[in-house]
């Protein structure tokens, strides 16, 4: 079980024209900025990755307005972890969890997922808040993260797995995001 004081999220890649071909994007990136607000409500610290923004653009504006205090890790890597700051701020926090969202499934996230688990951290890809361009690659991503023990789950199930019950403070505020 995933505890808040543990985790990290990390905000992949979702930019440009590249996010608009998504596979259901508009519950991808729904569930991104769901993630994200609870993050903040959580205090979960929040880690946000470009891939080659001269090439692919910007992080859509839904996410950027979310962010404000936070700038970009502008990448050319696929896998997060080959970006030195990337890595700075993961060792900066000393947070063993990492939950992954954004794009694409079968590639950025595939690679820094198993990154990660190669690095000794713990990776979450959350099922409904990353994709691909097709639902094939997204599938064929998560079903071979899963035989490597990359724990995969949904926006729900992480976030009530983080509340713990009912009693928590943030119960309310972050019910009211999932419904």
């Amino acid at each position: 079980m995933l505890e808040i004081e543990n985790c990290c999220l990390a905000v992949v890649d979702v930019q440009g024209k590249l996010a608009q071909l998504m596979h259901e994007k508009e519950k991808l990136f729904s569930n991104i900025t769901i993630l994200i607000k609870s993050a903040k409500l959580l205090n979960i610290p929040i880690i946000w990755c470009q891939q080659a923004p001269d090439a692919l653009g910007s992080t859509i504006l839904e996410i950027v307005e979310l962010l404000p205090e936070i700038n970009p890790i502008n990448k050319t890597s696929f896998s997060c972890c080959n970006e030195p700051q990337f890595k700075n701020n993961l060792l900066r926090l000393n947070r063993r969890d990492i939950i992954l969202c954004g794009i694409e499934t079968h590639i950025c996230i595939y690679q820094t997922a198993a990154d990660l688990q190669r690095f000794g951290y713990q990776p979450c890809v959350i099922t409904d808040a990353v994709s691909s361009r097709t639902e094939f690659n997204k599938t064929a991503a998560l079903d071979k993260m899963k035989t490597m023990g990359i724990n995969i789950c949904s926006t729900e199930m992480i976030l009530f797995e983080l509340l713990k019950n009912a009693n928590h403070e943030n119960f309310k505020q972050i019910a009211k995001l999932v419904k």
